[in-house]
């Protein structure tokens, strides 16, 4: 696959090294904020429209589109099935940032991919949320990912590390293997 100009994986690897430069000198920039707002419809249903994405504290102004995330169970989860599950949209949280994450840090290293598919599943115990177990954690048991990664002149090892790199980078891995602090008030 040709891709134009200094561009690798779909990453334009100039304005990679500017973002880089950029947070090297003002580490404030790194600090980025995303924002969504979430109306119940009623059931297992919901419906969320992203908001503004803040950067070093001041509003992105060049993000002005907004995206509508609809949630839903399986009928036999009590839902109606109209939408994914919101254990599919961790699922596919992770999966959107290993994209970014393995694009990123392969074009960094010069590291052409010709394919990349992921392979998940996560593992709840229902005893948890019904409330039927007080020592059953309601959250994931479990998430399990099987990479597949191809790269045209990569020999597998360098593959491997690049697998093992993304899952230390990658923010959304980073959210779900460590605690982090939710904190939830009533308005």
């Amino acid at each position: 696959m040709t891709e134009p100009g200094n561009t690798l994986n779909g990453v334009d690897r100039d304005a990679l090294n500017g973002t880089l430069e950029a947070v090297e000198k003002n580490p404030q920039l790194a600090q980025v904020t995303f924002t969504l707002g979430a109306d119940w419809k009623g059931g297992c249903r919901q419906s969320s429209v992203t908001g503004s994405t803040r950067q070093a504290g001041a509003t992105i102004d060049s993000r002005t589109a907004r995206y509508t995330l609809e949630s839903d169970e399986p009928a036999a989860l009590l839902g109606s099935d109209t939408a994914a599950s919101p254990g599919e949209y961790v699922l596919q949280a992770l999966a959107g940032c290993y994209a970014v994450t393995f694009a990123t840090h392969a074009a960094s290293r010069g590291i052409e991919l010709s394919a990349l598919r992921l392979d998940m599943e996560v593992d709840f115990d229902l005893q948890g949320f019904l409330g039927l177990d007080e020592d059953t954690r309601p959250g994931a048991q479990e998430i399990r990912v099987t990479a597949h990664v191809e790269s045209p002149n990569t020999p597998r090892e360098s593959l491997r590390e690049l697998t093992e790199l993304v899952q230390r980078h990658s923010p959304i891995h980073d959210t779900l293997a460590r605690e982090v602090r939710v904190s939830t008030s009533l308005a």
